[in-house]
């Protein structure tokens, strides 16, 4: 066969060039979802919101009403009072959306001043503090 008689077979190079930039953006956009699916996973976090503090008159002790804001499961392990430890070796979970009441009662290991500002801080498993002030009449 010549080579002059042969008809134009193929495709042309802006068709092939579309094509080819086509395929790479859906590759890109398969990508870029099963990445974000990763940081998900990777990302969770505890955070504990203090909806209320104060002294409980009647029963002569400290609410804290705690309430989990993040994207995790906390487990509260203990209880400070101005810095020292108060209750130790608690296990008390607060699921994602979670709310849980605490009480802090005076005693030998939580010594809560009258007349003052208190700091009650609430410490998790994963080593953070979440501290309130609470006035004490």
């Amino acid at each position: 066969m010549d080579v002059k008689g042969r008809k134009n077979s193929g495709i042309s190079p802006v068709v092939a060039t579309v094509i080819l930039v086509a395929v790479a953006i859906v590759i890109a956009i398969a990508v870029a979802f099963w990445a974000s699916g990763l940081v998900g996973v990777f990302t969770r976090f505890e955070k504990i919101e203090i909806v209320s503090a104060y002294w409980d008159q009647p029963n002569n002790r400290v609410v804290v009403i705690a309430k989990n804001s993040g994207s995790s499961d906390a487990v509260v392990d203990a209880i400070f009072v101005n810095g020292r430890p108060c209750q130790t070796g608690l296990n008390s979970p607060i699921p994602i959306g979670g709310q849980e009441t605490f009480h802090v009662t005076p005693g030998p290991n939580c010594v809560i001043t009258g007349g003052v500002t208190n700091e009650i801080a609430l410490h998790t498993t994963s080593g953070k503090t979440y501290p309130v002030a609470v006035l004490v009449p």
